[in-house]
């Protein structure tokens, strides 16, 4: 019989003291912005905010009559499943290699650590001028191999950089939680497996990737989140957006609505409507992904 601990407080203000300073950061930090836009979208107000006027959904109803906000949902989806699902997979991969028993071993993690210490808008400099046209390392070999490459001009070009930068980013701190998954499983199952004549690619998919579900499944929320917020610096720096719009996610045009085009009330609106949808992909993926999750 198993005996639950728990832990019981002699005071009852104490454990509301020790929550009070995280309580007191996501008030500030979270609850009171997203209180002040959800007021601002359903007010309009001039470019320094000397005069405000209500005007109910009016910003909703305008937001969703505009073919270019409508298609930054379609460009934040392509964006948001490249992203999440590629630097998973590959920091799978990475974190695997890592786990084996190999020389060097120790530098392969270190190097492998580092990118998650730079910042997002330093992450797309440097990719930038990577595939720059006219000085890219990177576009002069794709255009020695016979690869046209101009991010300023093609979408798809553009579209690749912001991906590979934003993956780049975030492959890290995925291989830091999925190496540490890997070495929580203990080596006597898949020792077992292969003496029972289980191949690599089957103990993988029968043991490793089982046991791995809890990690996956915190990664791909965080990945998604990490899609819709935290690569806004990714995207200012190296495309602002362009070539046209066709790269910018709906954060993005938040920010180019509020601060460039000046509009304050329809960007407090599509900020209202991005914090709605993350909340909701948030809650689906806990109400039926996590269904599949072996904990």
């Amino acid at each position: 019989m198993a005996i639950e601990k728990r832990v019981v407080f002699r005071s009852a203000w104490l454990p509301w003291l020790l929550i009070a300073p995280q309580a007191i950061v996501i008030g500030v930090f979270f609850f009171w912005p997203a209180a002040q836009a959800i007021l601002q979208s359903v007010q309009q107000q001039d470019a320094f905010g000397t005069s405000t006027e209500w005007v109910g959904l009016a910003n909703f109803e305008r937001i969703f009559s505009d073919a270019s906000y409508l298609a930054s949902f379609k460009t934040t989806a392509v964006f948001s499943v490249l992203v999440a699902v590629g630097g998973i997979a590959i920091a799978l991969v990475l974190a695997i290699f890592a786990d084996r028993v190999i020389r060097g071993a120790l530098a392969y993690k270190t190097l492998l650590i580092w990118p998650y210490a730079v910042a997002p808008a330093v992450a797309g400099v440097l990719w930038l001028f990577m595939f720059a046209p006219s000085i890219g390392v990177v576009a002069y070999a794709l255009r020695q191999a016979g690869i046209p490459w101009n991010h300023l001009l093609n979408s798809n070009n553009a579209m690749t950089l912001i991906v590979m930068a934003a993956i780049w980013k975030q492959i890290s701190y995925n291989f830091l939680f999925f190496l540490a998954g890997l070495n929580s499983i203990p080596k006597s199952l898949i020792e077992a497996a292969a003496i029972d004549g289980a191949r690599p690619w089957r103990r993988f998919w029968t043991i490793v990737f089982p046991l791995l579900s809890p990690t996956t499944f915190f990664l791909l929320v965080i990945n998604i989140v990490y899609a819709f917020f935290e690569t806004f610096g990714i995207i200012d720096a190296s495309t602002e957006g362009g070539p046209g719009k066709d790269t910018a996610i709906l954060v993005y045009k938040v920010y180019y609505d509020g601060f460039k085009a000046l509009d304050l009330g329809g960007s407090a609106a599509q900020s209202v409507v991005l914090m709605a949808i993350v909340v909701t992909l948030t809650v689906i993926q806990f109400r039926f992904v996590e269904k599949k999750v072996n904990y």
